[in-house]
């Protein structure tokens, strides 16, 4: 039987979930994501639980932070002048939103508190700092 290697490009089904079970991300019901392995375009702890399975094959993993979206960086937390935001802007906590750093670049970033004179926002990936929980089912290995 066909196992998954690193190199391989291949088409998985997954649930995302946290460690008290709610789910984030999902592919059930859609399209099954394909991945090159070994490309750095996923997270670390998904491409290492791959390695190994067989078309067919479910397995649930978990994946520590640091093999998920990485710690929660308190760099990465700010305060923005709210005279910079647009006119009539009004900002709500929870908010989503891009920005663009200094070399133009775009960065997402959620609004986690404000004032009348300023805005902190933090530009972590919102899973940045939590544990996951993946179910994964292999559904092709598209090459070797």
């Amino acid at each position: 039987m066909t196992t998954v290697k690193e190199g391989n490009t291949v088409r998985i089904h997954y649930v995302g979930k946290l460690k008290d079970g709610t789910v984030f991300d999902s592919s059930e019901g859609g399209a099954s994501l394909e991945m090159k392995l070994g490309q750095k375009e996923f997270i670390a702890g998904i491409e290492k639980a791959v390695i190994g399975m067989s078309i067919g094959e479910k397995k649930t993993v978990a994946i520590p932070a640091e093999e998920g979206y990485g710690p929660h960086s308190k760099e990465k937390v700010f305060e923005y002048d709210r005279g910079r935001l647009p006119e009539g802007f009004t900002p709500v906590v929870g908010q989503q939103m891009q920005m663009f750093r200094a070399d133009g670049q775009p960065v997402q970033v959620t609004i986690k508190d404000f004032s009348d004179s300023a805005v902190t926002m933090d530009c972590n990936h919102p899973l940045a700092g939590k544990d996951l929980v993946f179910e994964i089912t292999i559904e092709e290995i598209v090459s070797q």
